[in-house]
């Protein structure tokens, strides 16, 4: 039986202004976009709680108070569906987290990058392994664990940092942090270089970082002493080139499907792919989907 600790406290970084859905984001951010009947943090958040993950801390900015909004009790509406008899929905909304699961919230001061945004959490987080989920990249599975409790299985087995990585384009290594590894065996190998957003010409490999971390401790520490890089922001990617000296880090190919949601296409696909999975509205999406490609004049819909 593995001895090393299981995760507990996941990070949500939240505080991005989300600009690229303007004008929708000017009051809605963009962690509550929806994707079918559900808004993009609370499948992070789902993600999380399968995991083992009871201590959720959303790092926002003082501006943005919808997400907390969202995870907080709404009495009024509460008394609104009992009266009416609404049960069902009434129960969606008051098992939004489930008991055991607390939801802190830390104010990201100043835009400084998602490596100052992890570093708000060090003081509820500690010396403990701990997740960080980027609530922008949805990664969908069916009969599959979710990629963080993959993520957090393989930590809790080898004690070392677990970092979701998937292969992209070569000419798109620029808008990733990118990873050089040891040889895969199974689903992980070690990482020997990390680099933030690289030129196609200088990029060790296509391996690309994306939305899911597991990591130790001593990220923090480090963190305080990392000097702005890429952007002239603090960058997660470096304070992890540094944990490479003195740790175990593993890079990880997870099973499922990744969206990015930080895009109008990712979500437009997303959007799709989960309404095709709905266990209810499943057969009357693939039927207004084929209308409507027929009405655009696709005639191949099988």
């Amino acid at each position: 039986m593995a001895s090393n600790p299981r995760i507990r406290k996941a990070v949500f970084p939240v505080a991005g202004l989300g600009t690229r859905f303007l004008p929708a984001t000017k009051t809605v951010p963009k962690e509550m976009l929806p994707i079918v009947d559900k808004p993009l943090i609370q499948y992070a958040v789902d993600e999380a709680i399968e995991a083992g993950c009871d201590t959720l801390i959303f790092v926002t900015n003082r501006y943005k108070h919808a997400v907390a909004d969202y995870f907080d009790k709404a009495y009024e509406l509460e008394q609104k569906l009992e009266k009416s008899g609404k049960y069902e929905q009434l129960d969606l909304i008051r098992n939004i987290l489930p008991p055991h699961v607390r939801a802190v919230f830390v104010t990201q001061a100043e835009a400084l990058g998602l490596g100052h945004a992890v570093l708000c959490a060090k003081a509820i987080v500690g010396d403990e392994p701990f997740a960080v989920l980027l609530p922008d990249d949805l990664i969908w599975n069916r009969g599959d664990d979710g990629a963080l409790k993959q993520m957090a299985d393989a930590a809790e087995a080898t004690g070392a940092s677990v970092i979701a990585v998937q292969d992209v384009p070569h000419e798109q290594t620029a808008s990733y942090g990118i990873v050089a590894t040891d040889a895969f065996a199974g689903r992980s190998a070690r990482i020997r270089a990390i680099v933030e957003k690289p030129k196609p010409e200088v990029a060790p490999s296509n391996l690309a970082v994306v939305g899911r971390y597991v990591l130790d401790g001593r990220i923090f520490d480090l963190l305080e002493r990392t000097t702005p890089g890429a952007g002239g922001e603090i960058q997660l990617t470096d304070a992890i080139a540094t944990l490479l000296a003195e740790k175990t880090v593993h890079a990880y190919r997870f099973k499922g499907t990744r969206f990015d949601c930080g895009t109008h296409l990712g979500l437009i696909e997303a959007t799709i792919r989960y309404a095709l999975d709905h266990e209810t509205l499943s057969d009357a999406a693939r039927g207004m989907m084929k209308n409507a490609l027929s009405e655009l004049g696709v005639v191949d819909l099988d």
